[in-house]
């Protein structure tokens, strides 16, 4: 199954939110921030120029721009082209071969790319944490939240967040910065992240929380 070609539609504003089930709060001493498969491969199936991929990477520009001036290190998943069967596993099953091997597909579009001093893993499986250094590198340096922005919010956000809760890393799901086949599967990965493993916040209540902190 190839990428769907995604309509578009309005991202979540503050009175669309899921309730929260607990009360964290971001702390830029504990937390890093994680940009989730932002590569062209994975927008082109959006709308050019239209919600929700304009306002999505607008807010994750602003989240990492807030987060490199508080001292929050910014880690991106990033897939590799031209993976193996045996490198894909099960995603060839569902998904296909995967990326070619095309640096402008595997590239993420500049307002959001990496820059000196972010760290960019390869990312295997729809968990951010699987086969990678995620998980070693916050217990290294003493963190343990992670804020999510990215795509596809009821694939690889929703279960990174999901496996950040198994690790006891607390998880914040950027209802405005991610973005999905749909409104409605972003919605429902919404619902499910915030009665299950995560606080599902907005990029203005972050940032406020942020500076707050």
């Amino acid at each position: 199954m190839a990428l769907p070609a995604i309509a578009g539609y309005l991202l979540p504003t503050p009175d669309d939110l899921p309730a929260r089930r607990v009360e964290w709060t971001v702390d830029p001493a504990r937390a890093v921030l994680l940009v989730h498969d932002l590569q062209h491969h994975f927008l082109a199936a959006y709308p050019e120029g239209e919600e929700p991929l304009t306002g999505m990477l607008a807010n994750a520009e602003r989240l990492l721009k807030e987060s490199r001036a508080s001292g929050i290190p910014v880690y991106y998943s990033a897939q590799r082209g031209g993976q193996t069967p045996e490198e894909r596993g099960l995603q060839l099953d569902f998904w296909g071969p995967g990326v070619a091997d095309d640096p402008t597909a595997l590239a993420v579009p500049e307002s959001v790319a990496p820059r000196g001093g972010d760290t960019v893993l390869t990312k295997w499986k729809y968990s951010a944490f699987v086969r990678t250094e995620l998980e070693e590198l916050m217990r290294r340096s003493g963190r343990d939240q992670l804020v999510i922005v990215g795509v596809y919010a009821h694939i690889g956000v929703l279960i990174s967040a999901c496996d950040a809760w198994m690790r006891d890393i607390q998880a914040f799901v950027v209802a405005d910065a991610v973005a999905d086949f749909s409104r409605e599967d972003h919605d429902m990965a919404l619902r499910w992240a915030a009665g299950r493993c995560a606080v599902v916040t907005t990029t203005e209540a972050l940032i406020e929380e942020v500076r707050t902190a």
